[in-house]
């Protein structure tokens, strides 16, 4: 299973802040789970666009979208943090 945690906008967007998913063939990075979770459809497809800078953690280390999910690993979602 690959815990997910949702913070910020994606939280209230999606109304959980965390969700587990099994481990798929299809889903071998992060890349891969935001497009496991855009083909939900719906409230997914809106709150995680393609194209959309999404911020991803795998156990709290912030990743590439290239990067590798093994099952058991924590996965943090969240928008691209901004500062002034």
């Amino acid at each position: 299973m690959i815990r997910i945690c949702y913070f910020a906008r994606f939280r209230e967007q999606l109304g959980l802040a965390q969700e587990e998913v099994p481990c798929q063939p299809g889903i071998l990075t992060a890349e891969d789970l935001l497009a496991h979770l855009r083909a939900r459809g719906g409230v997914w497809a809106e709150a995680l666009p393609e194209g959309d800078r999404v911020m991803t953690a795998i156990n709290q280390e912030l990743v590439r979208p290239e990067t590798a999910i093994r099952d058991d690993d924590e996965v943090g979602i969240f928008p691209p943090v901004t500062g002034g």
